[in-house]
């Protein structure tokens, strides 16, 4: 870095966002993209007008966008706010209640210690029990915001809504429940935000709408705390979705049946996907994400990865110190599964010759 870099960022560790690799084409099971493109009405209105508009800027309060999401989930347009992909609006999260602090498990979405680096946030990291799973009664004596992913972000593994609401009830600081995942076989916690003041859900409509390239995330709230993003939003970058993400973003949530054909769809490959690995002598968390985690006693999850990669499959290789001996698998489609399945015994024949 230069020497004119901030000295009180110095000590950052960026994000690793997986591998985006251009040397050879990959079956990519490695940054939890769908295998399905975008809904037929989001690629029909992103017509040659819409792009013909580029020239004139989006709408900053993204009134199409938030309107859709707020239709879906049954609450006002004034409890929704979004932001460019879930990243901003987590970021938005730690600067406007990171004041006393943030905790969260030692193990989720990676982008939690770097924003509490960035904002110069207190980070407090309550570790996970042997299972992997996050025990909420850990949480009750918090005094400052909690943050946690559900399913969780590196395991997959699901909190149901009652135990959740629990801890809300006994907590009197902002609680932050991300819920990237949540489509692919959990319940949301979004009714919860009409009855407790201090919960936030956050979302993507990246994993299960198909659009990560469109970069759209969301916030569920309270008016009061949506007000705050807002704040933050219209100090920063007032312009922060572009007019075809809001297009794309209001339509794929429109289209209600081709959300459930496509997460119906992952969802049972990723059960088959368990099951097959697990018939092979794998262990897997019990996901209910669009990922399962899942390692072998024949290959260090490391070395998985890396005699994967040689064959043109990517996986995800995270390298924590609880879960080195995992690799995190993408649920691509049905066939790319088939293919994984068949080159990891490939390689475990290999290992046992």
């Amino acid at each position: 870095m230069s020497k004119y870099f901030s000295g009180k960022l110095s000590s950052i560790e960026p994000y690793v966002p997986g591998e985006q690799p251009r040397d050879k084409k990959y079956i990519k099971l490695n940054t939890n993209e769908s295998p399905f493109p975008p809904s037929p009405e989001v690629v029909k209105a992103l017509d040659e007008a819409q792009v013909s508009s580029l020239n004139l800027y989006s709408d900053p309060t993204a009134k199409e966008l938030v309107d859709a999401i707020a239709e879906y989930y049954s609450v006002c347009p004034e409890n929704v706010f979004v932001g460019n992909g879930s990243d901003e609006v987590l970021a938005f999260v730690f600067y406007a209640w990171g004041e006393n602090g943030f905790t969260g498990p030692e193990l989720s979405y990676g982008f939690y210690p770097v924003f509490s680096q960035f904002f110069c946030v207190d980070y407090t990291q309550i570790d996970l029990k042997e299972d992997l799973s996050i025990e909420l009664s850990d949480y009750y004596n918090v005094k400052n915001s909690i943050i946690f992913a559900n399913p969780n972000a590196q395991t997959g593994l699901y909190i149901t809504p009652e135990k959740i609401e629990e801890l809300v009830s006994k907590v009197n600081g902002v609680v932050v429940v991300d819920e990237a995942y949540i489509d692919f076989g959990g319940e949301s916690v979004v009714p919860l935000t009409k009855k407790y003041p201090n919960l936030v859900v956050t979302g993507t409509l990246s994993k299960s709408r198909n659009l990560a390239g469109a970069r759209i995330g969301f916030a569920i709230g309270n008016k009061e705390l949506i007000n705050d993003l807002n704040t933050l939003k219209f100090s920063f970058n007032p312009y922060n979705i572009n007019r075809l993400s809001i297009i794309a973003g209001a339509k794929a949530m429109e289209d209600k049946e081709y959300f459930r054909k496509c997460v119906t769809t992952v969802a049972e490959t990723r059960e088959f996907t368990k099951k097959a690995l697990s018939d092979i002598g794998f262990t897997c968390t019990d996901s209910l994400s669009n990922f399962i985690l899942a390692k072998t006693e024949k290959l260090s999850g490391k070395e998985l990865y890396l005699a994967l990669k040689e064959r043109g499959i990517l996986v995800r290789y995270l390298g924590d110190e609880i879960i080195k001996e995992y690799v995190r698998i993408t649920i691509g489609s049905k066939e790319q599964m088939i293919t994984l399945i068949d080159t990891i015994k490939t390689i475990l024949s290999e290992v046992e010759k």
